[in-house]
């Protein structure tokens, strides 16, 4: 992008299954008359002080000629809809798709500081598990009694067994792992060496030694479960890749929104700590959004300055899920998460308390750099979580 001292803010978000876009263009300083030009891949703000040029990414394309519902809004600038098209791909590329890699070993990394949790563990097998209510199916389908009543599933030797939001894994005793014995009540430390610590008198916590980060629960004595937003894996041969916390958080989560409303066809989320309290309401919009911003709010940068990714002097552009949500900390919509946590159709995802309040500060962040006018939707905030 081009720009000079005179630069204004654009917000552009692009639907690819419509396909259709929504333009915002900010109001020059000191009111000052602006000319815009739109072309298929470039948009064009210019005032006596100088112009903006915005180059879309090659993927991108507009149609100026679709240009309808152009509208101003005091504070805020020009909205307008056009007809647009993103190639984009929002497949996600998982290691557990690539069979090169499961063949080979892994190495299981805390995210937020790189400690090896388990070192060069041969997966053979990687198994999703069902949905929570697959013990009633079986009795409804079955003309037997149910072989696997009051038997948990947990993961073999080389297994990998994958939740909503965790990992099951198995632990070992070889030499680089000792195995705890099993206790009513232990907190679990991993060291670098991935041998376990027992504690007694707390409680069945994975914490990482290095960090202290909570990473997981222990389900019994030899079945560990890990959330998806505190581990990497990777191929033991590849170094640890260095992620911005808030952005892997945000990218994990909504992956888990995109595959669960796919598979389950349910739109609405509770997000909950390991103690069962509800933190955050959230509300699936679409899964087919990228958004392109020239500019963010200074306030907003002033006010989360601890989050990444937060720096206004280059157009980003990025996919993105959009979501409605709604915070319950503080005794906040104590009685709309009892609704929908009595609701059938609502989905509990479960996370480490503290990624609970990080998954709530990325949204509110997000919220806070929207247009004014896109912020709220029946009496719900908006925000976009990067793909």
């Amino acid at each position: 992008m081009a720009a000079t001292a005179a630069e204004t803010r654009v917000f552009l978000e692009v639907r690819r299954r419509l396909p259709s876009a929504l333009l915002i263009v900010g109001e020059p300083r000191e009111g000052l008359p602006m000319d815009i030009s739109i072309t298929p891949s470039s948009l064009q703000m210019r005032t006596s002080d100088g112009c903006t040029d915005i180059e879309l990414p090659a993927e991108v394309r507009l149609v100026p000629s679709s240009c309808r519902g152009l509208h101003y809004v005091p504070g805020e600038g020009l909205h307008l809809r056009l007809q647009a098209w993103a190639e984009f791909s929002t497949k996600q590329i998982s290691l557990f798709n690539q069979r090169s890699h499961v063949q080979g070993c892994c190495t299981f990394h805390c995210q937020s500081c790189g400690e090896a949790i388990i070192k060069d563990r041969k997966l053979l097998r990687i198994l999703p598990l069902p949905s929570e209510n697959w013990g009633a199916l079986v009795g409804e389908w079955c003309c037997h009694p149910d072989p696997f009543a009051n038997k948990p599933l947990h993961p073999r030797e080389n297994d990998c067994l994958i939740g909503d939001s965790f990992f099951l894994v198995k632990l070992r005793s070889d030499r680089w792992q000792v195995r705890p014995k099993l206790v009513p009540v232990g907190r679990f430390y991993i060291s670098f060496e991935n041998h376990f610590k027992l504690e007694p008198k707390a409680n069945t916590k994975v914490i990482c030694k290095r960090c202290k980060v909570i990473l997981g629960e222990t389900m019994s004595s030899e079945t560990t479960k890990f959330y998806k937003t505190e581990i990497i894996i990777q191929p033991s041969e590849r170094s640890f890749p260095i992620l911005p916390r808030s952005q892997f958080v945000q990218s994990i989560v909504a992956q888990c929104l995109v595959e669960l409303s796919s598979a389950r066809s349910t739109f609405r989320f509770t997000v909950q700590g390991q103690d069962g309290k509800v933190y955050i309401l959230l509300w699936l919009l679409n899964s087919d959004s990228l958004v392109i911003e020239s500019l963010r709010s200074p306030e907003a940068i002033k006010k989360f300055s601890l989050l990444e990714d937060i720096s206004t002097d280059s157009p980003s552009a990025w996919n993105a899920v959009k979501v409605l949500y709604q915070p319950c900390v503080k005794i906040k919509n104590e009685k709309l998460a009892s609704s929908w946590e009595s609701d059938i159709s609502v989905h509990s995802l479960t996370l480490p308390c503290a990624t609970c309040l990080e998954l709530l500060l990325i949204l509110s962040r997000s919220n806070a750099t929207l247009p004014p006018s896109l912020r709220h939707m029946n009496s719900f905030q908006v925000a976009f979580l990067k793909m």
